[in-house]
């Protein structure tokens, strides 16, 4: 798959996204980052980390938080975006569900639009993907977390909007899949999303998986926002064993490390 410049290898490696949210409310870092000295300090503290692209956040996603119009949204991200850009010859994702910040970012040298609504929030987000020529990560999302039948209705939703962007034109070569953990479900539901990722394949897409420091380890080690390392690092080496293309976190070297040894051991035995 190619993002950018770059080639990835989505059949045999697990690449490591680094989280960058310049917002002042994100749930696990909100502040830090929000100005363009902090920004890009934290943006090549993750590339000498051994990222292989960089996610930029300009509004939170966290449940209860506040909207900010596209022009505020704007104001945030496209100082740092072009700033990287200069800087850093790596894919650079832009991590929004509004067309018109899209369409700015692309022009700004996004390499990759990652809308967590999956192309479902505002109808023109397709269109902009595809004249725009970039790849995308599509997310899957609800409202709340009510289902019949869960798993098949997750796959059900993420076939929508692969449909969304065939009509928009959207290669499927292009495309991510991201199960959405943390989104639309409850704790239950997320543990499955990352159980059955490998399943998500069979819609032919590589997968993302985006479980850092999320609610789901915290609730289920009990644990506050800053201790959940380690239940990060489960989740990226169980991606990593289902064959997951890319995992979007925010502990960049840590999870670069465990990935080299959980790929080392799946090598080995020919798993």
């Amino acid at each position: 798959m190619q993002i950018g410049s770059r080639e990835f290898d989505v059949a045999n490696h697990t690449y490591v996204m680094g989280i960058l949210n310049v917002t002042p409310d994100s749930f696990s870092d909100g502040g830090k980052y929000n100005t363009l000295d902090q920004a890009l300090f934290q943006g090549e503290r993750m590339v000498r980390q051994g990222a292989d692209l960089l996610d930029i956040g300009g509004e939170s996603s966290r449940p209860g938080h506040t909207p900010v119009s596209p022009e505020e949204e704007m104001e945030r991200l496209l100082p740092i975006l072009t700033k990287l850009r200069v800087e850093f010859d790596l894919p650079l994702s832009v991590d929004t569900c509004k067309a018109a910040v899209a369409k700015e970012a692309i022009k700004a040298g996004a390499d990759l639009i990652n809308d967590i609504w999956g192309l479902k929030k505002e109808k023109e987000m397709a269109g902009v993907i595809a004249e725009g020529g970039v790849a995308c990560c599509l997310m899957h999302n609800r409202k709340e977390a009510v289902y019949r039948e869960f798993w098949e209705e997750v796959k059900e939703d993420l076939a929508e909007c692969l449909s969304l962007a065939d009509s928009a034109g959207i290669p499927r070569q292009k495309i991510l899949l991201d199960p959405g953990v943390g989104f639309g479900k409850d704790c239950g539901q997320n543990l499955l999303a990352i159980g059955r990722l490998k399943e998500l394949k069979e819609l032919g897409c590589p997968l993302l998986l985006g479980t850092s420091r999320k609610s789901v380890i915290g609730l289920t080690l009990d644990l506050p926002v800053d201790q959940r390392l380690e239940g990060t690092l489960v989740t990226t080496v169980y991606g990593v064993l289902q064959g997951c293309a890319f995992v979007r976190v925010h502990d960049v070297l840590e999870n670069v490390r465990a990935i080299r040894m959980a790929e080392a051991i799946r090598d080995s035995a020919g798993i």
